[in-house]
């Protein structure tokens, strides 16, 4: 017990002691895909018919929703819609155009088929007059049963309790689905991208039948979790915004510790004035944390290339350690920052 009060006390003092104090921003990343500002006309196809390949699971399927391969079909066009939506509503694209009745397009596959031709791409958008082709490339639910057997008890005709079997099932549906992106320009899609989710459904019964019927609004929930899919893989052409974790020193003189207890309190600038008066302390070890808060205020203002200035001076001139792994942070920063406004601007290289 001893030993405990000992380590506890000793994790108290190191923390309490520590140099830094972490704060968290919110900072905007660029979009996973860029397309070229001349794409203004998108299609969306599917190639994910259901498959007569599919076998065992086809048939438990059928045998659960009494629906089979049409659950299939109606979830990827839920998919479809849900991305159509996404675009729609980004304000991107002129047209967004769901094309059907491509079965010449269509693979029966559980998994990525083999990409478009670029001779199907190209006679694919001269037809339909398309800059860019959304694909879903497969979907496929797959459906997993556990049943259980127990006893319940329940009141007879003659208001005598009598003990039943009760019959339980749970249903595990993996939904899956795999998407591209084409250009007619480019050989290979621009991306490609997966996904997995699920859904777990349970019903019980004196009998199976009557357990299976319990399970209320499965394709429904199939249908949800199908258009959602949809419309979050939109958001791969649109810039998010993450929160990040910064280090900034506590400790050095009085002036920081002032300047925690201002910046706790949101008053970076003023914090920011007493971290500016030590960057010319006699001693390189405070004038080097001083170059490093100066880097962070700057980014917290978002000036990314005054802060690489700060840290780089921090490092260079005052061999701060930190100051080194922050540099490489502001760098990938810089170059996202660059395609970001390159996004925002339109200018995407063709």
């Amino acid at each position: 017990m001893r030993s405990l009060v000992y380590l506890g006390f000793l994790s108290l003092l190191l923390f309490s002691c520590s140099a830094t104090h972490r704060l968290s921003m919110t900072v905007t990343e660029p979009a996973v895909v860029s397309l070229p500002k001349n794409v203004q006309r998108v299609g969306i196809i599917n190639r994910s018919i259901p498959s007569e390949g599919k076998g065992t699971l086809a048939k438990i399927d059928a045998i659960l929703s009494a629906e089979g391969m049409q659950l299939d079909r109606d979830g990827s066009q839920a998919a479809l819609q849900g991305l159509a939506d996404r675009l729609r509503t980004s304000n991107r694209f002129e047209a967004v155009v769901i094309l059907d009745s491509l079965p010449q397009l269509a693979k029966g596959t559980l998994a990525m088929p083999a990409a478009l031709s670029r001779e199907q791409l190209r006679e694919l958008c001269a037809t339909y007059g398309l800059d860019a082709v959304f694909s879903l490339a497969y979907y496929d639910t797959a459906t997993q049963v556990r049943a259980e057997i127990g006893m319940r008890e329940v009141t007879g005709t003659l208001g005598i309790p009598v003990k039943v079997p009760m019959h339980r099932l749970d249903l595990t549906t993996a939904l899956r689905s795999g998407w591209r992106i084409y250009l007619p320009q480019v050989p290979l899609p621009v991306d490609q991208w997966e996904y997995t989710d699920y859904l777990r459904v349970s019903g019980q019964g004196i009998n199976p039948v009557e357990a299976l019927e319990s399970i209320r609004n499965r394709k429904e929930r199939v249908l949800d979790i199908s258009r959602q899919t949809g419309f979050v893989h939109g958001s791969r052409l649109e810039p998010s915004r993450i929160r990040v974790g910064r280090d900034y020193f506590v400790r050095g003189n009085d002036s920081f510790e002032r300047g925690k207890r201002l910046a706790q309190t949101g008053a970076w600038n003023e914090a920011a004035q007493l971290w500016e008066a030590e960057t010319a302390h006699p001693k390189d070890k405070i004038a080097g944390r001083a170059h490093y808060n100066m880097a962070i205020i700057n980014e917290i203002n978002g000036d990314l290339e005054a802060a690489h200035s700060w840290a780089k001076d921090a490092y260079a001139i005052y061999g701060n350690r930190e100051a080194l792994r922050y540099i490489r942070i502001l760098e990938r920063r810089l170059a996202a920052q660059a395609e970001l406004e390159m996004q925002l601007s339109g200018l995407t290289p063709e």
